[in-house]
């Protein structure tokens, strides 16, 4: 995995910006437009006394001023403030809010997003082809870094969780009936906490954090999937046999010690033979087997 310079790639951190409260300024507005009325009143009836042409010059230019000034903001959006390129911080404040008119402002949502990406096909530790999709709820913590560090931040977003889900899933395998070791399939949980701290890491950079992640889409590439199913199942049956085959001998053991020890019937080592193999063909079997009374002598 490349590992991504933080600190060549983080440009700036998030602080406030000076900004205002719109509604003072919403006063002041108001009354540049009654000044702009008057103005335009008496151009209509003809009055050009200086002070008029003098409101003519200072009522348009300062109404345009103060109106250039105004922005709204919704709960859970900020707005990104900056001087000709230069960043002067962030307005989290909501409602009618004012800053000075050179001042841009790039208005980010700070909302939690949800992702669910598209399915991709990867490859697991062992080589095979599987397809996987993952769901992601994100959200922007540091707006500077959203805005500046990275060009597109809900693209960033997209392909870093696809190189996430491809890093993860080629550290386990899909399944695996032989040992304990983490499978994706098996290890649900444990893998979506892999995959949530891989994808919190890489978007780091961009000032994002990721709250929720999981897996929504998880199964062999259908080039493989039937093959791989007849595996699953053979698998699964040799596992059954071997967890039978060891409880079959356990209590075969058990009870021929309980014989000796009782001392039931004594046995030689033909007859405890095919003692065991009566025992372990009734408890092994697939079918019910059917009994059969042995009315003699034992020997």
């Amino acid at each position: 995995m490349t590992v991504i310079d933080e600190g060549r790639l983080r440009a700036s951190d998030e602080r406030p910006a000076t900004t205002h409260s719109g509604y003072p300024m919403l006063v002041v507005l108001l009354f540049t437009a009654a000044g702009l009325a008057w103005t335009i009143s008496n151009l209509i009836a003809d009055h050009h006394p200086w002070y008029v042409v003098a409101g003519v010059i200072f009522w348009p230019p300062a109404f345009l001023f103060f109106s250039i000034g105004f922005y709204m903001l919704q709960p859970n959006q900020a707005a990104v403030i900056t001087l000709f390129g230069t960043y002067k911080g962030t307005d989290r404040t909501d409602g009618l809010r004012w800053v000075w008119p050179w001042l841009a402002k790039h208005k980010i949502s700070v909302r939690a997003n949800n992702f669910i990406s598209d399915r991709i096909k990867v490859n697991d530790q062992r080589g095979n082809p599987i397809e996987m999709a993952a769901q992601v709820v994100w959200r922007v913590v540091d707006t500077a870094q959203a805005v500046f560090d990275v060009d597109d931040y809900k693209e960033f977003v997209r392909v870093q969780v696809e190189v996430a889900i491809r890093t993860v899933a080629s550290r386990h395998p899909y399944d695996d009936f032989d040992s304990d070791d983490i499978t994706l399939r098996g290890h649900l949980d444990e893998v979506g906490v892999e995959l949530l701290r891989e994808v919190r890491e890489r978007l780091k950079v961009a000032g994002i954090t990721v709250d929720e992640c999981g897996f929504t889409h998880l199964a062999y590439a259908q080039e493989i999937a039937s093959a791989m199913l007849r595996r699953q199942q053979a698998q699964a049956v040799v596992a059954a046999r071997q967890t039978l085959v060891e409880g079959a001998v356990g209590m075969v053991e058990q009870a021929l010690a309980d014989l000796s020890k009782r001392d039931v019937v004594e046995l030689d080592d033909e007859r405890r033979a095919a003692m065991v193999s009566n025992l372990m063909v009734v408890l092994c079997g697939e079918r019910d087997t059917q009994p059969v009374v042995n009315a003699g002598s034992l020997y």
